[in-house]
């Protein structure tokens, strides 16, 4: 017998794009980059052209010190290229997860809840976040080459759980389809929207993937 998880989400299921909130991002993050850059290089080519007075060697240094912000620019850019088709698919079987290394899904059998999670970040935490928490019933992989940057360590909803769960990182446009879509295919697994503390989304464990995985993968 065929496994469900087989064929990708069912032609029905609630599907929310993520490439174009993260194309978003990363054009903000490019564009502030460049600021930077322009600054120091624009600063760096009138000393060495001697607009301020008299020909500088350290505008050299200038220079070198706008390109690093430029490269940035550029990789948040190319992060923004790479991601502009990631999606989220909620359906009968779970919660379906595409990105740039590929495709997985999270089966609704495999999770003993599901919520949304936001808090207050950014300058004077004017700005919300929002997160799509799995909380899973059992041990999962916390260096699956699909999953693995969405992997969170924290107190469990119980005891005899699992600390390891998956936050997804969503937009304020997309968390109220994406919870109903857990409500509509897995009710009995709703645990609400919950107020968390400033700044909740955290970050992956990178350098802990790097030394788990390392000459493995």
């Amino acid at each position: 017998m065929s496994s469900p998880y087989a064929h990708g989400p069912a032609p029905t299921a609630s599907v929310v794009k993520l490439g174009g909130e993260v194309m978003q991002q990363s054009v903000k993050g490019a564009a502030g980059c460049s600021v930077f850059a322009l600054f120091f290089i624009g600063a760096g080519l009138m000393a060495v052209l001697g607009a301020t007075g008299s020909p500088s060697n350290g505008g050299w240094g200038a220079i070198g010190v706008g390109l690093i912000p430029l490269i940035v620019a550029g990789l948040f850019l190319k992060r923004g290229i790479k991601a502009r088709n990631a999606f989220i698919a909620v359906d009968h079987v779970g919660v379906w997860i595409s990105n740039p290394t590929g495709n997985k899904v999270v089966p609704w059998d495999t999770l003993a809840g599901a919520g949304v999670h936001w808090s207050r970040a950014g300058k004077g935490k004017s700005q919300l976040v929002y997160s799509l928490e799995l909380c899973p019933n059992g041990p999962i992989d916390p260096d699956h080459p699909v999953l693995w940057h969405l992997v969170r360590d924290e107190e469990p909803l119980h005891p005899d759980l699992p600390r390891l769960r998956y936050r997804i990182p969503v937009g304020r446009k997309n968390k109220s389809a994406l919870a109903e879509a857990v409500q509509r295919y897995a009710q009995p697994l709703w645990l609400g929207e919950v107020e968390r503390e400033p700044n909740h989304i955290g970050h992956p464990d990178y350098k802990g993937h790097k030394e788990r995985t390392a000459g493995s993968r």
